[in-house]
């Protein structure tokens, strides 16, 4: 899907209020998360590259926010490929 901040994909598809939105950079593909109930979320977290989210997932103990659920490369590079 696509609006005026750019391709986005719901990465919780029960909750149409947060989208995940991607790009492609020179660090490669990018993620930043959007959410409607949080209207500051979007200016206080830019741009994260993907390799430093494999980083951070690599960290995660399975509690709280989980990054492997959110942050799908798949689903992002197929929404990039479709647009380009």
């Amino acid at each position: 899907m696509k609006d005026e901040r750019g391709l986005y994909y719901h990465p919780f598809p029960q909750n149409t209020h947060v989208r995940m939105y991607v790009r492609e950079t020179g660090e490669g593909t990018c993620f930043r998360l959007w959410n409607s109930d949080d209207p500051n979320l979007w200016e206080e977290h830019g741009w994260v590259s993907y390799d430093a989210i494999r980083q951070a997932s690599a960290m995660y103990k399975g509690e709280g926010f989980n990054p492997n659920e959110a942050y799908d490369i798949e689903v992002a590079r197929e929404l990039l490929r479709k647009t380009s």
